[in-house]
């Protein structure tokens, strides 16, 4: 899945236009590609993506979140093509970045860090969907540069096999005499925010990460700590115990290997949330199917894809139908989850982990 093996991320006021469906678009910074499309209602967005007939994203591939059915669903409703090539978030920037006027890629979907970074460095193109006010201020740019579509929240998934009570509560993997597999903090973003999450567990925060380092330097004293990676084979074969991943990986790991082997629990006391956004490439050449495919993102049925895909949709006033609903975690395991609300704070602090984690952490790994 590319990218998707690790959910890369490091996380108003609507534009003055009139617009018939009321959707809000934007202006386009400049570019030359999209002067035409300023200030249109949804349908003459609509009419204009018709006649560029296609849309090429970057990091959307079929397999990941379900993205294959929305692909499906652009090209039955609108008659719009689609192609993908899958990358990296760092790997998306840097093609809209090299390519500029000779784009080959219209959208694409960053971790939520990247959504800033792709602003500062004047690649986007800005646009508010008709949706809008259903996400929250966390989770957008005020421009409409970035949005967030789908969130992913640090989970404990359990072989049951191997641990007879999986834990529900970080106090329960304090308590275990079982290995906890937290991946790769030096590379992995999955893991760093489980870092993170443990950190929000014991009174830090994205500004003070020791409380998290601490909680994993003594599971690592205890000889129970695992920083390799938990992938899909080694769930399989029965290598982890439990391990800390994002909720879509652990509820998708689950279904592939079997339903009912293992145990998904977002942490009682807390747990922290983030999620993927949306980028317009500022050269696309077929902006208005970029914008119609973030509006359809945000759409009821393109929240419900996401969820197919064990993404949980941002918009918590989405009406699911039950066989997406089923895919993901009940809603009250989310009660105390907290995303990250200075993005800033947290690139720095991350800089900080990697050195906390090496003289900390990896020192005492048995």
């Amino acid at each position: 899945m590319g990218k998707r093996s690790l959910f890369k991320m490091a996380a108003v006021g609507l534009l003055s236009v009139s617009l018939i469906a009321g959707c809000s678009s934007s202006s386009s910074s400049g570019t030359k590609k999209d002067d035409s499309s300023k200030n249109l209602s949804i349908e003459e967005i609509t009419k204009k993506a018709q006649k560029e007939g296609e849309v090429n994203s970057v990091g959307m591939p079929d397999a990941w979140a379900n993205w294959k059915q929305t692909w499906d669903d652009l090209k039955s409703k609108y008659n719009i093509k689609h192609t993908d090539t899958d990358m990296s978030s760092a790997e998306e920037l840097a093609k809209f970045e090299s390519e500029k006027d000779n784009a080959t890629a219209d959208i694409g979907d960053v971790g939520i860090n990247f959504g800033p970074l792709a602003k500062e460095k004047g690649l986007t193109l800005p646009y508010k969907t008709s949706y809008w006010n259903d996400v929250p201020d966390w989770a957008k740019d005020d421009d409409g540069h970035w949005m967030v579509g789908y969130t992913g929240t640090i989970a404990f998934i359990t072989d049951k096999t191997n641990v007879k009570n999986p834990p529900k509560t970080w106090k329960d993997l304090v308590d275990g005499d079982y290995k906890v597999t937290v991946g790769d903090v030096l590379k992995a973003s999955q893991a760093q925010f489980a870092v993170l999450a443990a950190a929000f567990a014991n009174g830090g925060d994205e500004k003070n990460i020791q409380p998290g380092v601490d909680f994993f330097k003594d599971l690592a004293k205890k000889g129970r700590l695992v920083t390799t990676d938990p992938k899909l084979t080694a769930l399989e074969k029965g290598e982890v115990d439990v391990a800390l991943v994002w909720d879509f990986n652990g509820l998708g790991y689950r279904d592939q290997i079997d339903p009912n082997r293992f145990d998904v629990v977002i942490p009682e006391e807390t747990s922290v949330m983030s999620g993927y956004a949306s980028v317009i490439n500022k050269y696309a050449k077929h902006p208005n199917a970029a914008k119609l495919a973030r509006e359809y993102i945000f759409s009821d049925a393109g929240q419900a894809n996401l969820a197919r895909g064990y993404a949980r949709p941002i918009r918590q006033n989405v009406k699911l139908p039950e066989d997406a609903k089923a895919k993901l975690l009940p809603d009250d395991m989310y009660k105390n989850v907290r995303p990250v609300k200075d993005m800033k704070a947290w690139e720095q602090t991350v800089q900080q982990l990697l050195d906390l984690w090496q003289s900390q952490v990896l020192v005492n790994v048995k």
